[in-house]
This record gives C-alpha cells, structure tokens and sequence, in this order.
C-alpha cells in the first residue's frame, strides 16, 4: 500500500471552497495551479520496498490520491477510494461479503445494481431481499442473523423515493450490518449520508461528480480507518481503479458542482410544476413538490432537491416511446449529470435487465419516464417535451 495522506484534516471551510481546494495545492516544483495528470505506472524505490509514497499506479497514483482527498472532504469522510466506475465501488462493497450472508436492498434499485446482487452474487451463495426502503417495518423484517449490508438509494433510481438514512442505518446497525448508500443522485452537495449514520457512502464520478459526460468513475467515502483498510485491499487486489486522467477529468468537475447542482435543482424543480400541471402528464415523480410523498423528509435531508425527475404519461407504451424519441433539447442516452439534459425510457434502457413482473411490482411501470434536467435554459426544455407530447398525442 502507498503511504496515503490523513484526509482527515478538519477543514472547517464552506463546501464552495472546499470544492475547489481540499486535497489540492499548486504543484511544489512548477506552480502549477491543477493537480498533475501523473501517467505513470511504477514509480523508483530508494532501495527495496523504499518508496516515496507510491510504488505501483493499480495501488496509488498522486492525481488519484488528491482526488479522493478531495472527496472524502465533500462527503464529510476521512478517507475515500476511487474506481474506475460506479460499478466496480459497488463491487468493492460486495466484496466484503461471505458466501452465506445477506443483503436488504431498495426494490426499485439503479438495475445494474439489482443485476450485479441478482446475477453474479447470488452465484456466490449470497441471497438479497428486496424490499421498499420507505417502510422501515417491511425492512426490520428482511434482516436476518446472515444479514450484513442494507444498501440504500435516496432519492432512488428512477421512481425518486426519498429514504430515511438514519432511520434505516439504525436498524442495519441493530442487526450488526454495514448501511450503504448510493448519494449520486443528491452528491454532497444536497446530502451527505455518513452525516446521518451511514458506514459506507458509494458515488457513480461518471454522473454529476464529473458532470460533463465525458469520463466514467465510481468511489467509495468512508468515516472509519479500518473500514477503509478492508476497502483498500479490494480496490487493490481487484483493480477496478481510474487511470489519472479520468481523476483529472473529475476533479476538474468537483471544482463546479456547486454552481452547476444550483442550476439543475432550479430548472428541475420549474420543469416538475410545468409537467404537473400538464394535461397529458398522469403523474410526476420529484421530491421537491409538495404533492411527492416523501417531500418534508427530503426538504429535512436534503439541502435542495436535485436535478432528476421522472413521469408517466396519462397514455400507451408506445406514446412514451415516441416522447423519447422526438425529443432535441433533450438527448435520448443513458446515464445523467452531465450539463445537457438526457431523457430515457427505465423499463427498455437502464433497468431493462430486471424481471418486467418485479419492475411493475415495484411501480416501474413500461411507460414511465426518466430525465436528467441539464443547465439549458429551462424554456427550451418545455417547448421541447411540448412537441415531443404532440407527436406522440396526435
């Protein structure tokens, strides 16, 4: 293992600041205002096993290193691990399991999530249970004495279901589980989950982190030492880490998150009233309006309410299809956060892989639609599903 920095360093500055600053100075030698892109992947020892600091780039690399510093600081952690996408964080967390143990997760989880538990854990002799996360007594009676992980989205993908961490992170902890959360969708920014009694943090850099659609990451954020240490071996032995140009790419991104997230929660929350008082919108799913089930819990978790909406059509499958597809300002892609707004169809692209009988249990319907509302002018937006409304209606 590299000799890594404490981040622990009690940095009392508002998170603008820290943003743009924590685990980051000008380069000693040259000055250089942002972190060096080290494209190195060994590094010269002093004698055998003497190194200064790094010795293998899969173990540590300097850019990477104030990367994670930079995270740990924004999640209110002390130490934090980079990977090279969210995917392979998730895994690092699985791989804290053992053949037999047992897993409560949200039952309209991210799908590569619920394929990763359903597909290739469940090879491994490790059973999941899923349940909805906003009824804390349908989660006490998943736990069972194998349980060892509750994993936990808020604001969940893509029914934007806000959970309450604490709540649920105490009854992990009574059951002696670790509690994970998926904070990509809210980013530190809006919550910051170790703040209410959350162990492991996990954060998709691909999404807002990086913000420009342009590198894929994932990382891990973590309070305690030895929980990081146990993370630190996976991420080594396994090797699911970023090259330093993608923690350049990310850290260039934490630098605006502020100022980009403020953005994306005004032109969220304008675009979510427009389309509830549309005609030929059924229903809106976003926690910021008042109508939203959970909205007094994410307007006390929360600091705003993100930049993901998703609704249904009061119409066909084939109808939400066609908004899809005759959309201009909004781009039909997976994936989000990034500065221009995305637009997708769940049941055929980013959950496509879980069983239509348990996406429809879980209120994941065929004609249920999910967008990613970017920093365009949120006019443009409007004007923009109107057509699409009326190609699809007409």
């Amino acid at each position: 293992m590299s000799d890594r920095p404490d981040e622990s360093d009690g940095d009392d500055r508002r998170f603008e600041t820290r943003a743009i600053h924590a685990g980051q100075e000008p380069d000693p030698e040259t000055g250089a205002l942002m972190t060096p892109i080290h494209a190195n992947s060994t590094y010269e020892q002093d004698a055998p096993g003497d190194h200064r600091g790094y010795e293998y780039s899969r173990t540590g690399n300097p850019t990477r290193t104030d990367l994670e510093a930079n995270l740990a600081s924004l999640e209110a952690g002390s130490h934090a691990r980079c990977f090279s996408s969210g995917m392979g964080a998730i895994n690092t967390v699985l791989n804290l399991l053992s053949a037999g143990d047992h897993v409560v997760a949200g039952d309209d989880v991210y799908g590569g999530t619920h394929r990763i538990l359903t597909q290739v854990y469940d090879e491994y002799d490790i059973d999941t249970t899923f349940v909805d996360t906003t009824d804390h007594d349908a989660v006490r009676a998943a736990m069972r004495d194998e349980t060892e992980l509750v994993w936990v989205e808020t604001p969940t993908n893509p029914l934007m279901n806000v959970n309450d961490i604490g709540a649920l992170a105490d009854i992990a902890h009574e059951g002696d589980a670790l509690c994970a959360v998926d904070n990509t969708f809210a980013t530190p920014y809006l919550q910051r989950p170790l703040e209410h009694g959350a162990d492991i943090v996990s954060q998709s850099l691909t999404k807002y982190l990086g913000g420009h659609s342009d590198t894929i990451g994932g990382a891990l954020i973590v309070d305690d030492e030895e929980l990081d240490e146990r993370l630190g071996f996976y991420q080594n032995s396994v090797g699911a880490t970023p090259g330093p140009f993608d923690a350049f790419l990310v850290l260039r991104g934490t630098k605006t998150l502020p100022v980009r997230m403020d953005r994306h929660c005004e032109n969220a929350m304008a675009l979510a009233e427009w389309l509830e008082g549309h005609d030929a919108v059924d229903r809106v799913y976003y926690p910021g309006l008042e109508s939203h089930p959970d909205h007094e819990l994410a307007a006390e978790q929360m600091d705003d309410f993100g930049g993901m909406l998703s609704f249904e059509l009061d119409g066909t499958l084939e109808e939400a299809s066609t908004v899809v597809s005759e959309t201009e300002v909004f781009t039909l892609a997976e994936s989000l956060g990034g500065v221009e707004s995305l637009i997708e169809q769940p049941a055929a692209m980013t959950h496509a892989a879980i069983p239509r009988e348990e996406r429809l249990a879980a209120g994941l319907t065929d004609g249920l639609i999910r967008v990613s509302v970017g920093i365009e002018h949120v006019d443009d937006m409007k004007a923009d599903l109107q057509a699409a409304f009326d190609a699809a209606l007409s």
